[in-house]
């Protein structure tokens, strides 16, 4: 850490080297322990214990902290300065390490666990006990259990068929509620606990961007303010006595965090953890019980071992295919007469396979479109595919309507539909992508794993000039169809539009809402669109106002019981991006 090195950079360059200790993200409790401080105290800086609130505190400094150790008594170090004088910093003797400084943010046990979990969640029901008493405070918390049991599904998230209610809570618990319980308790709470809820999620949504203007930063302070106004809501009722508290103190200390470190990008500890599960977790599952530490040892070599090998045969070219794709392989090759067989053009099942690869075939029916509109219950399919037509073919005329039949006349042979489509997007803010890109599935089927129908909402974008919302509208995809005429294949779907409330977001919960849309009074206002239109899946949540869910309710039940829902873009981080 004192002499140079010679290292080869990736731009072909080599540069001079002194490698340090980079930033440290640990929990509360391990931050206190390596910064050998007390429990209750900030370990970046010398606020006082009972007022963290304190924004003129002075950061921590190894210099000072051995200087007041050296002139002052342990019991002066340890009231007044948070310091455990007895123990020594474990990088006291390394240079350019300064503990107080490396201690990065945790966002999982800082601000999902910590002040979302095991604060404001708890001040809640707290609060609901108080102001209802115990028996309608159980009533309203079962009723905020069965709005988050009917969620509709949405890609990668959870779903919570019992509430909230955990015999254990993990942090992906935490994370997974946090995306739906905003919009659970609209309605059974004041507009003050609302607005500490959406400031908070705005804080955390927002630190975990993959990149971070000077904008963005100053958003951080403002919906940071404004957590702060809200949530003394909480004090004045009683709730808690004070905001000291470690966890919600060091939001104070992002800004700053990030300017020096980088945005976090979702880095946080749970991938420490990720890692105690493979390596200590599940080899523990898989011994006797006793004596489990070398068992778990050899576990791991073993392991580690089978990785190697699998990387081996692979550079081999041992794992290319299958038994059965070999055994294959080989009678083809020896009857070539009987495996050679040429497409069919007029087949509309090997077209789609060699030419639409964001269509996934869980199962195709190849019907017409008078039979899918009598399935759909939508007499004027057809027309509608008219429509669509004219407008693919004629896209230069204002009006499609009034293209007439003969130039015109629709099409009436054969369809292909499909229960889901893939869709794959730029969304830099998923670690999970490779090069900032996603995937995820669009689902439209009448039965899904024995739980009903599920039809999932998308954005479909109808003003590439404007950004977020205003230059998309959202619909419900009800069927993924595909047909070929005139020598071209169109990919479609038949979706129910839904119509923005307002030219802006909810201001209490920052949400979007829609509401479905009709035309000429009672009729739903379905169309016929190309799959080039969708832009990505988004997740709808109802808006439940005060009144309480029947227990009967079921997911697939809210499109047709609710007339307005939430834009979630507390789904995912690339929804919270772009439906802003």
């Amino acid at each position: 850490m004192l002499k140079p090195e010679v290292t080869a950079f990736g731009d072909g360059h080599y540069r001079c080297v002194i490698y340090g200790f980079g930033p440290y993200i640990v929990d509360y409790e391990e931050q206190a322990l390596l910064a050998c401080i007390v429990h209750n105290w900030c370990p970046r800086c010398l606020v006082f214990c009972n007022n963290l609130d304190d924004d003129n505190a002075l950061h921590r400094c190894c210099d000072h902290a051995e200087a007041l150790i050296e002139n002052f008594p342990l019991d002066r170090l340890w009231h007044e300065y948070g310091i455990v004088g007895e123990l020594v910093l474990f990088t006291n003797d390394f240079p350019r390490a300064n503990i107080y400084e490396l201690i990065a943010p945790d966002l999982l046990h800082q601000i999902i666990k910590g002040t979302f979990k095991d604060h404001l969640v708890e001040w809640v029901e707290k609060y609901l006990c108080q102001e209802h008493g115990d028996a309608p405070a159980s009533e309203i918390l079962d009723d905020i259990d069965r709005r988050i049991a009917i969620v509709l599904p949405f890609p990668g998230l959870r779903r919570f068929p019992q509430g909230r209610h955990f015999k254990q809570w993990t942090g992906d618990d935490s994370k997974a509620l946090m995306k739906v319980y905003l919009p659970a308790i609209e309605g059974h709470l004041p507009q003050e606990v609302i607005s500490t809820f959406r400031a908070f999620l705005e804080f955390c949504y927002t630190v975990q961007r993959n990149v971070l203007m000077a904008k963005d930063l100053d958003y951080l302070n403002e919906v940071l303010t404004c957590f702060h106004q809200h949530r003394e809501f909480f004090k004045t009722t009683g709730m808690v006595t004070t905001f000291s508290l470690p966890r919600q103190h060091s939001m104070k200390h992002y800004k700053q965090l990030i300017q020096l470190f980088g945005a976090p990008n979702g880095l946080c500890s749970l991938i420490t953890e990720s890692k105690h599960v493979k390596a200590v977790k599940k080899p523990y599952r898989c011994t006797s019980k006793y004596r489990a530490l070398g068992q778990m040892l050899i576990i791991n070599q073993q392991l580690d071992k089978l990785a190697a090998s699998r990387i081996d045969f692979k550079s081999w070219g041992m794992l290319e295919g299958t038994c059965l794709s070999m055994v294959v392989e080989t009678l083809t090759q020896e009857r070539p007469a009987e495996g050679n067989h040429q497409a069919n053009e007029d087949d509309p099942h090997q077209q789609l396979s060699a030419s639409i690869d964001d269509v996934q075939d869980d199962y195709t029916l190849a019907r017409t479109v008078v039979a899918l509109a009598d399935e759909l219950n939508i007499p004027n399919l057809p027309e509608l595919v008219r429509q669509f037509l004219c407008g693919q073919l004629y896209p230069d005329a204002h009006d499609p309507t009034t293209i007439s039949h003969l130039e015109c006349p629709g099409y009436h042979g054969n369809i292909s539909i499909y229960n889901s489509a893939s869709s794959t997007f730029y969304a830099p803010s998923d670690l999970s992508g490779v090069g900032g890109m996603r995937c995820e599935y669009i689902r439209a089927t009448p039965a899904w794993r024995q739980d009903g129908p599920q039809y999932d909402c998308v954005f479909i974008i109808t003003d590439p000039e404007l950004e977020g919302m205003r230059g998309m509208d959202v619909a419900c995809v009800l069927c993924f169809f595909v047909f070929k005429t005139q020598g071209k294949q169109y990919p479609c779907a038949v979706v129910r539009w839904f119509d923005r409330i307002g030219d802006m977001p909810d201001e209490t919960t920052g949400m979007w809402m829609v509401r479905p849309s009709f035309i000429w009074g009672q009729q739903p206002n379905f169309a016929v669109i190309h799959m080039d239109a969708i832009f990505c899946a988004t997740h709808l949540i109802p808006i439940f106002g005060r009144e309480l869910v029947p227990p009967e309710i079921k997911p697939y039940h809210c499109y047709d019981i609710y007339r307005g829902f939430y834009v979630n873009k507390y789904a995912n981080h690339h929804a919270f991006e772009v439906a802003f």
